[in-house]
Parts: structure tokens; C-alpha cells; sequence
């Protein structure tokens, strides 16, 4: 090393001005990096193009124009803050180069600072007053100034929406304004906009270097609309930068907890587990009965839930109770529709659907209140359920239990005269539902709106007789012995 900077040394007493050695590099492998980095520049390669102009510096510390080439790339990256300190350097190096002033000017002006970037144009018009751009965005910063401090008023007077569209029109020439982003984020929060305020931190968190109150702020206000994913993430990233934050370390802890409860209870809806789904929510909600937006959210699994259980009153109040917070939430509609009819409420789930189907327009809604037309025309006819006596959400052995109890009370023998033909009529419809209530593809077709005995429905059925193929209610015959005989008569 001693001999090489002696070499150097050497070279310049002696007046060798083409391969000067700097830093153990020669002038001229520093223009080589300086050229190889224009050219990779030139076609696009940016993360090459400034390994070039680093390696370029290095070589000479100087060199102005290396700082410059390093700054239009980092300009071209999106890293301003690098390229801003490149051509403050450029500025220190050589005061007369235009276009690096240019260049910080603005960046001055993007970034909102607008004292800054007036001083720079100023500058630049007095050593070329020809200059359109530079005199062209002096003009502008004034104006952004005044509109400034019109939005301000806005935002005093509590006129949001005024105030928003001025800082809206600022942020499309001054995007990197931290003061602005700002400004226009309370805006959105006072007008209840809180995913526009969202976008204007999360631009904050990008602006500002290590901001950790910025993704704080993010994932409270995650929370507050029910995003708990997002507000984990958010959360996280301010612990990345300050592990022993105090407000984040305790906002992780209640989010992850509340995000195991809220994947639970996901996965048991999704599986069909009922009861569990309904148990995991009201784990939601007794960890935080003040958040509005995850007590909404537990309300909606409950309904949805209770709903596919057949629990119709309960999922009609679960729903009701999401519907009063938002009457067109389209899942609710949907799930206290589907309730309703367990309840034999038709009327009610036709509601509910039209109202449904108007919202969403969707093939589920339009499935679900053709479903319901059927019903509703249905029960003008012959309603299986109703002559069980059950409800809708009845298991197989209930059914099965209520018809041996009315095909005993109704049985044909035990009548005579003008009872007997009302027994017989009776017993039919009684036999009939048990078929169709007992059998899994009946009852499926029976509950979507159609009757499988019914012949006009079915257009290769022949409609229903219990007595043929030597039909037996009680299998060993009736009346504690023998079998039994009895004609009916069919109109």
C-alpha cells in the first residue's frame, strides 16, 4: 500500500495529468465506471448502473459528476432522500451545475418543502433567466402555498370535504409531503373515512424513517374496522423497529390472541361445527365488548352458524341484531331468510330475500327466493311438516316418533261410518310425509319447494299409495294381534 500511494504521489510531481491515481483507482478507471454505468442506465439496468457510479465514487470522492449520475438512478428507484443528498453534494462540489440544482429543486418541491425548493429556483433563474422550468414551478410553489393555507382554514372551520379536495389537488404535484398526508388524514378521520385515513399513514410510515407511531396509529386503526390480520402486521412492523415499544408490545399481545379465536372460529364454520363456531365467538366477543366492528363480526358468524344449525330463533335474533348496525349486510339477510323458514315465517324470509336479491343481485339470492316462492305456494297445498306437527328443523327420530303417534291415532280400523272416511284421508297424509320426511332426498327436494309425491311436479311420478306392495304402519299388525284388512276408496 505504501508503495502504490508513493506511485501515485510520484505521478503527480510529475505532472502525468492523464492517469491520475486516486484512492488506488486511476482517473481513467474511473471514467471506465462512469461509462459503463451510463450505458447500463441507458437500457434500464438500474441496481447495476449504481453499482458503477459506487464504485465510481469510490475511486474519487470529487468527482461531481459521479454523485450526479448516483442520483438520477437513486431518482429513478424511488429513493429520493439518497438522491437528494447526491445532488446537495453535486451543489458543495461544483455551486454552477444547473441541472443538479434542478434536480433538488424538485425534490424539494415534491416533498413539500417549499421554502427550500423556492430558494433553488431563485438561484437558478438568476444565473439562467431563461429557464422555463425553474421559473414555471416557482410559479406553482406560490400557488400550492396559498392553496395551502386555504385547506388549513377548511380543516379550522370543520369544512372536511372542502379542505380534502385542496389537499387532494396538493398531493398530485407534492406526493412525498409528509405535512399534507398528514393534514389530509385527519380530515378523512373526523368525516368517519377510516380507510382513506389509513392510506395517508401508511404513506407516513413510508416517508417518515423509522416511524414507529405511524404503524401504531395503522393497527389501531385496523382494529377499529375489524381488520385483525392487518392490524397484527401493522403492529409487528413497529416492534421491528423498536422491540421494547410499550403500546405495540401490548397491542400484539391482545391481536394475537384475538386472531387464534377468530381463525378457530372460521375453521369451525367452515367445517360445519356448529356449536363450536358459536362457542369461538363469544370468545370474540367477551375479549373486547367496546370493539364495535369484531362484535359485528362475531354476530355474523353466530347468525351464519345458528342459521346452517336449523337454531331459526336464534339465528333470527343473532341476524337482526348485525342488520340493526347494517340493514342491506347481505350474508345476515341471507342467514335470517334461511332462518325464517325453519320457522315457517314465509312471509318473513320472502322479505328478506327480495330485499337480499335486490342488494347483491347474485345467484345465491335469486336461488334462495325462488326457493321461497316455492314454498310460499306450497303451503296453499299439502305442508308434510304441519301434518307431522314438527318443524323444519326436525331430526329424523322426531319425525318418525310423530308419525307412529298419529298413524296409531288415525288408523282406519279404529273408525266407523263418516269418521272412518276422515281417518282414511288423514292416514294417507300421514304416511305420505313420513315417505317423503324420512328420506333424505325427498325431504331435500320437499324443503327447496317440491313436493316429490305431488304428480304434477314430478313428470314421471305416479303420485302415492301407502298401501301398495302390502304397505304396514306397525310392521306385526295392530291392535296386540293378527294383521288387518281395510279397502279405501280413492276419488
Amino acid at each position: 500500500m505504501k508503495i502504490l500511494v508513493f506511485n501515485c504521489f510520484l505521478v503527480l510531481l510529475l505532472g502525468f495529468q492523464l492517469n491520475v491515481c486516486v484512492n488506488g483507482m486511476t482517473s481513467a478507471e474511473v471514467d471506465t465506471h462512469l461509462e459503463a454505468g451510463k450505458k447500463l442506465l441507458a437500457t434500464g439496468q438500474l441496481a447495476d448502473a449504481l453499482a458503477q457510479f459506487h464504485s465510481a465514487i469510490d475511486g474519487d470522492p470529487n468527482n461531481y459528476m459521479s454523485f450526479y449520475r448516483r442520483g438520477t438512478v437513486y431518482l429513478a428507484m424511488g429513493k429520493f432522500k439518497s438522491a437528494l443528498s447526491d445532488f446537495s453534494r453535486v451543489i458543495e462540489l461544483k455551486p454552477d451545475f444547473i441541472s443538479a440544482r434542478l434536480q433538488r429543486a424538485n425534490i424539494y418541491f415534491k416533498k413539500g418543502q417549499f421554502s427550500d425548493a423556492i430558494s433553488d429556483y431563485q438561484s437558478i433563474i438568476a444565473s439562467d433567466s431563461s429557464n422555463s422550468e425553474a421559473s414555471s414551478k416557482l410559479e406553482k410553489c406560490y400557488s400550492i402555498l396559498d392553496s395551502l393555507e386555504l385547506a388549513r382554514h377548511h380543516q379550522n372551520i370543520r369544512d372536511y370535504p372542502a379542505a380534502i379536495d385542496l389537499y387532494t389537488s396538493i398531493l398530485e404535484s407534492c406526493p412525498w409531503s409528509t405535512e399534507v398526508h398528514e393534514l389530509r388524514s385527519d380530515c378523512y378521520l373526523n368525516i368517519g373515512d377510516v380507510n382513506k385515513a389509513i392510506f395517508d399513514i401508511n404513506a407516513l410510515a413510508k416517508l417518515i424513517p423509522d416511524n414507529t407511531d405511524a404503524y401504531y396509529r395503522l393497527s389501531e386503526l385496523h382494529y377499529s374496522i375489524g381488520e385483525a390480520d392487518l392490524a397484527l402486521n401493522d403492529v409487528r412492523e413497529c416492534l421491528k423497529l423498536d422491540a421494547d415499544h410499550k403500546k405495540c408490545s401490548n397491542l400484539y399481545k391482545k391481536l394475537r390472541k384475538l386472531t387464534k379465536i377468530l381463525d378457530r372460529m372460521k375453521k369451525a364454520h367452515d367445517e360445519n361445527k356448529f356449536g363450536d363456531c358459536v362457542s369461538e365467538a363469544n370468545s370474540v366477543l367477551s375479549l373486547d365488548p367496546s370493539s364495535h366492528a369484531f362484535r359485528l363480526k362475531a354476530k355474523s358468524f353466530i347468525c351464519s352458524c345458528q342459521s346452517k344449525a336449523k337454531e331459526g330463533k336464534k339465528a333470527i335474533e343473532s341476524c337482526s341484531e348485525v342488520l340493526g348496525s347494517n340493514s342491506n349486510d347481505a350474508d345476515a339477510l341471507y342467514n335470517r331468510a334461511k332462518a325464517y323458514i325453519v320457522e315457517e315465517e314465509l312471509d318473513k324470509a320472502q322479505a328478506d330475500s327480495q330485499k337480499l336479491h335486490e342488494t347483491e343481485n347474485s345467484q345465491r339470492s335469486g336461488e334462495l327466493l325462488e326457493k321461497i316462492n316455492k314454498l310460499i305456494k306450497q303451503s296453499k297445498k299439502r305442508d308434510y311438516y304441519k301434518i307431522l306437527g314438527v318443524k323444519r328443523s326436525a331430526d329424523k327420530s322426531t319425525i318418525l316418533k310423530a308419525y307412529r303417534k298419529l298413524a296409531h291415532k288415525w288408523h282406519p280400523d279404529k273408525y266407523d261410518g263418516e269418521e272412518k272416511d276422515k281417518a282414511q284421508k288423514m292416514f294417507i297424509d300421514i304416511a305420505a310425509a313420513k315417505e317423503v320426511l324420512s328420506d333424505p332426498e325427498k325431504r331435500a327436494k320437499f324443503d327447496n319447494g317440491e313436493d316429490p309425491l305431488d304428480p304434477e311436479e314430478q313428470s314421471h311420478g305416479h303420485g302415492f299409495n301407502p298401501f301398495q306392495q302390502g304397505f304396514n304402519p306397525f310392521g306385526g299388525g295392530f291392535g296386540g294381534g293378527g294383521g288387518y284388512q281395510f279397502k279405501f276408496k280413492f276419488n
